[in-house]
């Protein structure tokens, strides 16, 4: 499961220009946290993900990520092959402040890298070469590093995983062998109800055009809603609510930041508290939402529904 404190070959204070090997493969899930500042006399600095380290010729850029603060204030990520540059693609919504911290979040999955600064989603990365080549890090520039550290998807593979306590109901009840995607609407039941201490974990990738999709905790015998979660992207809006007794509640809006973006990979962490549900999205805390449905006991039924890919649905 996704999350920035279990972090492996932690490198701490590297002098910069630092370059250094990658002691594992970056296979999808593999995540790179690199925390630093940014001094106030910054022009640019870089982030290179490369295949070996050979100066003359140089060595493939599999991904560059460049902050510039001179005159546009922008990110330029691109691929270096055979000592050609390709297509630059340009990022104008700049998450660094000079004389600010930050933290970069990389994310590989199986056909882009997925950058989130300061837990904000940043941009996303078409692979123009695949990440496997990648064995070495290079980060240059005026920048402070204090820390770069990876959690290789091998580990969470490693981990023994939670049991699943969830029965999928389909309308026609019948499993599709092999597809490696749900069908929505996903209905499931959970094996054991909620309660304090229980958390739900949804992984998906937001569809190319979304425009909303909606997560729905609820009481199988009651229909009653106990958590309605809504992210809508067309107007960046993460609506909450609860449908009771055949009618919705005042719905919860304030969020400090909106942590969906189209075609991103997320993981939502669904925590039932005591007095609240919490949740997380992409390792961030997002928000919490006071129980309106109090028995909590009979909240046994999930549904997901809406412009997304669901990939994976757990629960314990």
């Amino acid at each position: 499961m996704l999350s920035l404190n279990n972090l492996q070959s932690v490198i701490s204070n590297p002098v910069i220009p630092y370059v250094g090997t990658i002691s594992e493969q970056l296979e999808p899930g593999t995540l790179i946290v690199i925390r630093g500042h940014v001094p106030a006399d910054s022009d640019r600095f870089q982030v290179d993900f490369q295949s070996g380290s050979s100066v003359k010729p140089r060595a493939d850029v599999v991904f560059h990520f460049n902050p510039r603060f001179k005159r546009a204030n922008c990110i330029v990520c691109n691929t270096l092959k055979n000592e050609k540059w390709g297509r630059e693609e340009i990022t104008y919504d700049m998450p660094f402040t000079k004389e600010k911290s930050f933290e970069i979040v990389i994310m590989v999955l199986k056909d882009k890298f997925q950058v989130a600064v300061n837990g904000k989603h940043t941009l996303l990365y078409a692979h123009r070469i695949s990440p496997e080549k990648i064995d070495t890090l290079g980060i240059y520039g005026t920048v402070n590093i204090h820390s770069v550290g990876f959690s290789f998807s091998s580990d969470s593979r490693n981990s023994p995983a939670p049991t699943l306590e969830l029965t999928e109901i389909r309308p026609e009840n019948v499993q599709n062998a092999g597809m490696s995607q749900f069908t929505l609407p996903f209905v499931a039941r959970l094996n054991c109800s909620m309660g304090p201490g229980r958390t739900v974990v949804i992984k998906g990738e937001v569809n190319a055009r979304a425009k909303r999709f909606s997560v729905d905790l609820l009481s199988g015998k009651s229909k009653d809603i106990a958590l309605h979660l809504n992210p809508r992207l067309n107007i960046k809006a993460f609506v909450r609510n609860s449908f009771l007794q055949e009618s919705w509640g005042e719905e919860e809006r304030n969020i400090t930041c909106f942590p969906f973006s189209t075609g991103m990979y997320f993981e939502m962490i669904i925590y039932c508290d005591v007095r609240e549900f919490k949740v997380a999205v992409n390792g961030v805390h997002c928000l919490e939402y006071k129980h309106r449905f109090k028995d909590l006991s009979s909240i046994d039924t999930l549904e997901i529904d809406g412009d997304i890919h669901l990939l994976e649905v757990r629960s314990w």
